[in-house]
């Protein structure tokens, strides 16, 4: 990195309260030289920018910002103008955000939420020959992909991960009790936990129970279907909820009388959904992510520092993987040169090696997912608010 560029970086950093160099920072050249800007290109943000899970697409939109402002607006040299698109609930209004932001001849992709949105824009994307890198939605069945990659995970991937933690650790006379909404992410979610616990392990109480699936549901929506699994009584519950549905979720749990233990993938208390809680309503959760705020290295201190500074809020999984998406991207346009195409990004994306992440170290695999750790982490009171803070390393997945 020149001097010049080393010299900005500190000054953006030292705007920002933070120390060191932001990861993936840097306009310079192999010979170590400023180098002159490239043409100016445009990447497209699929993202909710409203309805119940419009906080998530906000986390996206900051996480991507944040890593053009610490990099001079510029992705692999190049001047970037981003585009927004809204991708409603729906494959169909996802649909119609990528072709809106095709036709504007964006270089490529990122953001999606929603899985079956990612699962309704699959054909789009892959005839238009435009790379997507996916911020958050990764459903299992998306198989046989050339341009959709993605930098969050596998959606069977948080529940093997602590499939494979409980069995060790669970007694022998203990029961787990499973529950979580109907729907193509919660099916692949509790599928990767019973294939990491055993599905045929006596520990489990009984099959799954499938509830309402509303991304805002009332005060009673899930009040049957919890009755049902407390009359399993179980020792332990492993369920899959989100956003506002995961705060309705807690409160009819503890309201119904159960004090066990919870076991979740990390969306159930990511984002805002612990400033909705009540301390008792969250006291024995603990959830399996591929990130948290407090982990201790060098790119997500300068990460987490940033972006409490820039949002007043900690980062969440959903910033820090839209944050690795601007970061492959920045790798792949520097390595398609001076007058990048779609597909000359695309094929650049299987060149880019280990993206020094936030997360820690990770990189693509074959099936264009990351190979990465997984972390266990417990809610826990920070003076007068909950964090979710990091108890140990789980495995490596993907």
């Amino acid at each position: 990195m020149s001097q010049m560029n080393r010299r900005r970086a500190l000054q953006l950093l030292a705007a920002l309260g933070t120390t060191g160099l932001a990861a993936g920072c840097g306009a310079d050249d192999d010979t170590g030289t400023a180098s002159t800007p490239g043409s100016p290109i445009k990447i497209g943000l699929v993202a909710p920018q409203s309805g119940a899970y419009k906080a998530i697409g906000d986390e996206i939109l900051n996480g991507f910002q944040l890593f053009l402002t610490l990099n001079n607006q510029q992705l692999g040299r190049h001047p970037v103008t981003l585009l927004t698109a809204d991708e409603g609930d729906s494959a169909k209004s996802g649909k119609a955000a990528v072709d809106r932001l095709l036709s504007e001849g964006v270089l490529a992709l990122t953001g999606v939420v929603g899985s079956a949105v990612m699962t309704g824009i699959r054909d789009t994307v892959e005839q238009a020959r435009v790379p997507l890198i996916g911020s958050n939605a990764s459903p299992t069945s998306l198989q046989s992909v050339v341009y959709i990659w993605r930098t969050s995970y596998v959606l069977d991937e948080p529940g093997r991960a602590l499939g494979e933690y409980l069995r060790q650790q669970l007694p022998t006379g203990g029961r787990i009790g499973i529950i979580a909404p109907q729907g193509l992410g919660s099916r692949d979610v509790v599928e990767g936990f019973r294939r990491g616990f055993g599905a045929t392990d006596p520990r489990l109480a009984g099959a799954p129970i499938w509830t309402t699936d509303a991304p805002n549901p009332s005060r009673t929506a899930y009040a049957r279907d919890i009755q049902t699994l407390l009359n399993r009584d179980p020792s332990g519950v492993f369920c899959y909820f989100a956003g506002p549905a995961a705060v309705e979720f807690l409160k009819q749990l503890y309201q119904a009388g159960y004090r066990g233990r919870i076991f979740a993938p990390g969306f159930l208390t990511e984002g805002t959904v612990l400033d909705d809680v009540k301390p008792p309503e969250v006291a024995r959760v603990e959830t399996a992510l591929n990130y948290s705020a407090d982990l201790n290295n060098t790119a997500n201190r300068v990460f987490a520092a940033a972006y409490r500074k820039t949002f007043n809020v900690s980062p969440t999984t959903y910033a820090m993987a839209s944050y690795d998406a601007a970061q492959v991207l920045d790798k792949a346009i520097r390595l398609a040169g001076a007058s990048p195409t779609a597909q000359q990004v695309n094929l650049a994306m299987g060149k880019i090696g280990q993206i020094d992440s936030p997360r820690g170290p990770w990189q693509f695999n074959q099936p264009r997912t990351p190979q990465q750790k997984w972390y266990l982490r417990r809610v826990e009171p920070d003076g007068q608010l909950l964090s979710n803070v990091l108890v140990t390393e789980l495995s490596t997945q993907g």
